[in-house]
């Protein structure tokens, strides 16, 4: 049976002050002296009380439960994945499950929080939009009304439970994929600036170099993005640029930011007479299922999405439904490169002409 959950009469007992001034309190009135504001709080946390937005509707006789579920991308398979696992555990515990896309805006975000938060739903399980300029204040005011959240990528400064992978390390690999395949000329297609995984699967490519004989330059680093035409202009850009005399600078490897873009790439190639991988390998992120149904099915790390998602869920609704504030968890999973067919060796190690060699003659139609 679930415990019954503390009302605003009890904190405001437990602060020594009216209801009123806790509803005060709870929004950001100026009429409330700091140290007043200060035991509300701190009784707040010690309750672990959670104000409803539906009026005399409180968490205590609410029937109905919810948690909702913030992503960046719509046309991302790897989310799909995700909400199916944190969906398998909703339904199981008796929760609805709401998703909301914050297409990488700021202003879509904040709104979709305060959507949530609106529609008293119990709980958040989020994909922030991070970079140095994102305002993160809808997360601290979520903090602040004590809604539990599980964020899916680390916000620096904000005291919360994670699930995640080690993006750095798996990034790493997939470049040591590479160099280990005979290749010297790896570059990384990066991922967009609201993605704090971006950032990390860059680090991931800088410590692979690190660790090899061979120069880390700053074109080693594409800004691509997330999506399918991402990969498909930054492809087009690059390879282009590197035809004709420059073709001996062209790169023969390459890792990408998320699948989405691996994929975007490959059709740029193929438009650009490049074969993969016998002129260039290419390494996608997440392994998302259409990796495998492709005409070259993709090499990949593989994330385990649903249970990130199950694990994100389960984590949640042990924090809605605890009688006492629980300690932040962070829990890290593992990547694993999976081999497919985009990836072999460099075209001098496999006897095909190097680079800037001459073209063999075109196919007749």
């Amino acid at each position: 049976m679930t415990a019954k959950r503390p009302t605003i009469s009890d904190v405001a007992a437990s602060a020594g002050v009216s209801k009123a001034t806790v509803s005060a309190v709870l929004n950001d009135s100026d009429t409330v002296k700091d140290a007043t504001r200060d035991r509300v709080l701190t009784a707040i946390e010690l309750l672990n009380y959670r104000p409803t937005q539906l009026g005399g509707r409180n968490a205590a006789t609410r029937r109905d439960r919810a948690i909702g579920v913030l992503i960046k991308e719509y046309d991302n398979p790897y989310y799909a994945e995700v909400i199916a696992g944190a969906r398998s555990v909703a339904d199981a515990r008796g929760y609805t499950l709401l998703v909301v896309s914050s297409e990488g805006e700021y202003a879509a975000e904040h709104k979709a929080v305060a959507l949530l938060r609106g529609k008293d739903v119990d709980g958040l399980i989020a994909t922030p939009v991070l970079d140095e300029h994102a305002d993160l204040s809808h997360f601290f005011e979520l903090k602040r009304r004590n809604v539990p959240f599980v964020l899916l990528e680390e916000v620096r400064g904000v005291r919360a439970s994670i699930v995640d992978v080690d993006n750095v390390e798996a990034s790493r690999r997939a470049v040591e994929h590479l160099f280990a395949l005979g290749h010297t000329r790896v570059v990384h297609f990066a991922g967009p600036a609201y993605s704090a995984h971006s950032e990390e699967r860059v680090d991931g490519v800088h410590r692979a170099f690190s660790s090899s004989h061979l120069a880390f330059t700053d074109d080693v680093i594409v800004r691509a993005g997330a999506h399918l035409a991402d990969g498909y202009r930054a492809g087009l850009a690059l390879f282009r640029r590197k035809g004709g005399a420059a073709a001996a600078e062209a790169p023969t490897g390459v890792t990408c930011y998320n699948d989405l873009v691996a994929i975007g790439l490959c059709r740029a190639l193929r438009e650009l007479g490049r074969r993969v991988p016998e002129d260039v390998s290419v390494v996608g992120y997440d392994d998302v299922p259409l990796c495998d149904y492709l005409a070259v099915p993709l090499t990949s790390m593989h994330v385990p999405k649903s249970e990130m998602g199950e694990r994100a869920a389960e984590m949640l609704i042990r924090q809605i439904e605890s009688k006492q504030p629980p300690a932040p968890e962070k829990v890290y999973l593992d990547a694993a490169l999976v081999v497919r067919g985009s990836t072999g060796p460099p075209p001098a190690a496999s006897g095909a002409a190097a680079p800037g060699a001459a073209a063999p003659a075109a196919p007749k139609p």
